[in-house]
């Protein structure tokens, strides 16, 4: 072998990348001690970025295309190399190609559950998990903060290093948007849109990635939360107490029901109307001659005039927690007394006939 064709050997002419696989991020361009010459062909592929570094900093970037690497081609390296009127000699420089393609379907979760306020139900712990998206649209910052000088980043390896990352930037994201527990367990792909906006500008400054498409699978709660969620669908369902009670005296009329809560609802109700009836009638007034009873007829019973709520709970069939609610909100007049409320009867019966 001539001197020529040894010379030629240690001079780099042709710096290309052809990428075969599906799980590269980043591949370190081996040059086995060789040198660039000067005019060397540099040939950056669709889906990829070529990005030179010289003595750990970081030096021209080359799109897709053909590029001749010349002084005019190279101007930051040039200014880091020092060279004041180009460069004649080969020269020695780091050259990183970096994917820019899409990669779907990565997943996310969250290992430990996570903290957040929620509006409704206080502070709550949240699991989630779900997949992601993302394309390298910063190959510096990626390569300083996510590869380093790895000669060849996989996929396998980004997910290792980012899960915690990207789990981190969502529970930011989450604290931030403010998502009440209901929704979050209820519109998974609406809340992964919404959150992007948020997410997304943490990932690009810190990692130099784009999240395109971040989807919410699955965000569970404890138990105790699900029994409150599901406590308060039920409350919804029944709606107005008042309404509920007089449906349950219509379907207890209807049916002829005597022993379940409607019939014993809709009993006491026609009782209270006679004994109002009564009232009309003055049987309840000491001062107008009263009735003798027929001898042998038994006596009738004197209607309480003041009930507590648990009296009245028992009348209608509902608890007591339910009445107070229809005192709070005004439906059912009542007076407090102490810490206690008491209903009268006009009260219970004006409740009745709304």
């Amino acid at each position: 072998m001539g001197l020529m064709d040894y010379l030629k050997g240690q001079f780099l002419e042709i710096i290309q990348w052809t990428d075969d696989s599906r799980d590269t991020l980043s591949w370190r361009f081996p040059d086995e001690d060789k040198e660039i010459k000067r005019g060397a062909q540099l040939i950056v592929r669709e889906s990829q970025v070529a990005q030179f570094v010289y003595l750990g900093q970081f030096g021209d970037t080359f799109e897709p295309g053909k590029h001749s690497l010349t002084t005019d081609n190279i101007p930051i390296l040039s200014t880091l190399k020092g060279w004041k009127y180009g460069f004649e000699s080969p020269f020695k420089a780091d050259i990183y190609y970096v994917t820019t393609r899409l990669f779907t379907g990565n997943k996310w979760g969250t290992s430990n559950p996570i903290m957040m306020r929620d509006q409704d139900f206080g502070i709550v712990r949240v699991r989630a998990f779900g997949t992601f998206d993302f394309k390298i649209v910063d190959p510096k910052v990626f390569l300083k903060e996510v590869a380093g000088s790895d000669h060849h980043f996989r996929l396998d390896e980004f997910a290792d290093t980012m899960r915690s990352r990207i789990v981190s930037v969502f529970t930011d994201a989450l604290a931030s948007a403010k998502v009440p527990v209901l929704d979050l367990a209820t519109r998974y792909s609406e809340l992964g849109d919404a959150l992007l906006p948020i997410i997304n500008p943490a990932t690009v400054s810190k990692y130099g990635i784009e999240i395109t498409t971040f989807l919410l699978e699955n965000a569970s709660v404890p138990p105790e939360v699900e029994a409150a969620i599901d406590k308060r669908s039920s409350m919804s369902a029944i709606g107005n107490l008042n309404d509920y009670v007089k449906f349950q005296m219509a379907e207890g009329m209807a049916k002829g029901e005597g022993g379940g809560p409607a019939g014993a609802a809709a009993e006491i109700a026609m009782g209270f109307g006679m004994a109002n009836q009564m009232f009309n009638q003055g049987v309840f007034n000491p001062n107008q001659p009263q009735a003798t009873p027929a001898v042998g007829a038994p006596a009738a019973a004197p209607v309480a005039d003041i009930l507590t709520p648990a009296q009245v709970a028992q009348t209608l069939g509902v608890t007591e927690g339910d009445v107070l609610a229809s005192i709070e909100a005004g439906d059912l007049k009542g007076k407090k007394i102490g810490t206690q409320y008491r209903i009268t009867k006009a009260a219970l019966e004006e409740f009745l006939s709304h």
